[in-house]
C-alpha cells in the first residue's frame, strides 16, 4: 500500500511541476528537470538522511518512466487551458499529503522518534516544491509569505502517527491523515491563511 501512495504522490507532483514550468514558458528539458525535481526532490533528501539505498526512484525506475512519459505528452498541448492552470493547487495539495504520510512512515519503520518522523515526513512533502522553486528562479513558498505548507504537513503528520494508535484498520490513519492534510491545505490557500511574518529594522553599520 505504502508503494502505491508513494507513486500517486509522484505522479501528482510531476503534474504540478509540469504546470508550474509551462508557466515560465520553458522547453522540455526545462519542465522535465522541473517535474523530476518536484516529484523526487523531497524524497531522495529524505533517502539519504536515512541512508535508504538504493533511492526510491532508483529502486522504483518505472516512477521515473511515468514522469518522463507525462512531461513528453504534455509537451505536445500547445497551451494548458485556463481553467486547467487554476487548478495547480489540486496536485499541489495531492503530493503534499500523500508524500508527507509517507515521508512520515519510512522514518517510523527506519526506527526514529516521532518527532522525527514527523520532520522527515516535512522533508519529504515539502522539499520537492524548494527545488522547483529554485530552479524556476523563485523564492521557494516555504520561505515567504505564503498559504500554510509546511506547517499543513507537519499537523498531518502528528494526526497519521496519532491515528495509528486508534483500534481500526490499518488503512484508516492512512486515510484520515490524507484527508486532513489535503482540505487543510485547499482551506488555507483558499483563505489566505498565512503564519505571521515578522520585519526587524536592519542593522546599522557602525560609523567610522
Amino acid at each position: 500500500m505504502l508503494s502505491l501512495i508513494e507513486f500517486i504522490a509522484v505522479v501528482a507532483s510531476c503534474l504540478f511541476g509540469i504546470l508550474q514550468a509551462r508557466r515560465f514558458g520553458m522547453d522540455f528539458l526545462g519542465v522535465f528537470t522541473v517535474a523530476f525535481a518536484t516529484a523526487f526532490g523531497g524524497g531522495t533528501l529524505r533517502d539519504i538522511l536515512l541512508d535508504r539505498q538504493p533511492l526510491f526512484w532508483i529502486q522504483n525506475e518505472h516512477y521515473l518512466i511515468v514522469v518522463f512519459a507525462i512531461t513528453l505528452v504534455t509537451c505536445f498541448i500547445p497551451k494548458m487551458p485556463a481553467r486547467i492552470r487554476q487548478m495547480l493547487v489540486i496536485p499541489d495539495a495531492l503530493g503534499l499529503a500523500l508524500f508527507s504520510i509517507v515521508g512520515t512512515e519510512y522514518a517510523i519503520i527506519a526506527g526514529t522518534g516521532w518527532f522525527t518522523a514527523v520532520m522527515f515526513g516535512v522533508i519529504t512533502g515539502c522539499f520537492g516544491g524548494v527545488i522547483s522553486d529554485v530552479f524556476c528562479n523563485q523564492v521557494p513558498t516555504l520561505f515567504r509569505s505564503a498559504p500554510l505548507f509546511a506547517t499543513v504537513s507537519f499537523a498531518g503528520g502528528w494526526v497519521y502517527l496519532f491515528s495509528k494508535q486508534l483500534p481500526v484498520q490499518p488503512f484508516v490513519p492512512t486515510l484520515i491523515a490524507f484527508l486532513f492534510i489535503f482540505a487543510f491545505r485547499l482551506v488555507a490557500v483558499y483563505f489566505e491563511i498565512h503564519l505571521p511574518t515578522h520585519h526587524d529594522d536592519p542593522i546599522e553599520s557602525a560609523s567610522s
